[in-house]
Order: structure tokens, then sequence, then C-alpha cells
């Protein structure tokens, strides 16, 4: 794992309480899976191809860029602790600059994140490249 220059969180207080820190407006916090967004799809039952698995390059770039940007850049995959090792390898020997690995996301897909910071995504559909803006309707709490 290479580490950038390192980013300084915003401290929050809110009637005299600390609140959770943020990062700066500018700096992105990606989490981004890897099987089948940045390498094959290979399911947990066949870790023996993980060693191996083919690199997309755009992926690679891209990912590459925003960390040299500044921005943090964290693996979330469903790979589960015991492929950790070889997960690291791959990620080192294909060049990936990254912060952190997360394991054991859940499978499945159809992913509903609810948070009190500031999410995104974006679905990842063959190509990586820079984000554009796009207007989509989304789902919301009722207020």
């Amino acid at each position: 794992m290479k580490t950038n220059k390192d980013f300084e969180l915003v401290e929050l207080v809110e009637n005299g309480k600390h609140l959770s820190p943020v990062l700066p407006e500018h700096i992105k916090n990606y989490l981004v899976d890897i099987d089948g967004t940045v390498c094959d799809d290979i399911p947990n039952e066949e870790p023996e191809r993980m060693a191996t698995a083919e690199l997309f390059p755009d992926a690679l770039v891209t990912i590459n860029k925003w960390f040299e940007e500044g921005h943090v850049i964290t693996f979330f995959t469903s790979r589960v602790e015991e492929h950790r090792e070889v997960t690291e390898k791959w990620l080192k020997d294909n060049g990936f600059n990254y912060h952190g690995l997360l394991m054991g996301k859940p499978r499945g897909g159809n992913y509903h994140w609810i948070d009190n910071h500031i999410v995104r995504a974006t679905r990842y559909e063959g190509k990586f490249s820079d984000l554009i803006e796009k207007n989509v309707n989304i789902q919301v709490f009722e207020q």
C-alpha cells in the first residue's frame, strides 16, 4: 500500500459538541470494488483465480490519478479476510496506489447506503474515466 500526502479532516462542532470530522469539500473518499470493477469478476468460491485476475487498465490509470490528486482511495470488496494476502499482492503487483482495503462487503449488489454524511454512488459499467455531473432521480427519506 502506497500513501500520498496527508489529508486533513475538518473538525465540526454543533451546540458545543464535536461531530464526526469530514474531509475538505475538494477531497473525495473513494470506495472502489475490486472484482468486476478493476479486474475480472472472480467469486470467492474460486480464490485460485485471484492472483492472476486480468487488470482493467483504465481502472489503474484513473484510480492512481485520483490518488495523486490527493483523494482517499479505499478498496471495498466482497472478498473475505482469508483472501487479504492474495488481494494485497495483486494490488501491489499491478501498481495500484491506495490507502486502505476493507474486506467482507455484503455480496449480491443492490446496495443502498444510509449514512449521515454525503454519499454518492457511481455504477461501474465497463470503463473508468473522470466523473461527470449528471442529474438523476434518487431515493431519499421523507422530510
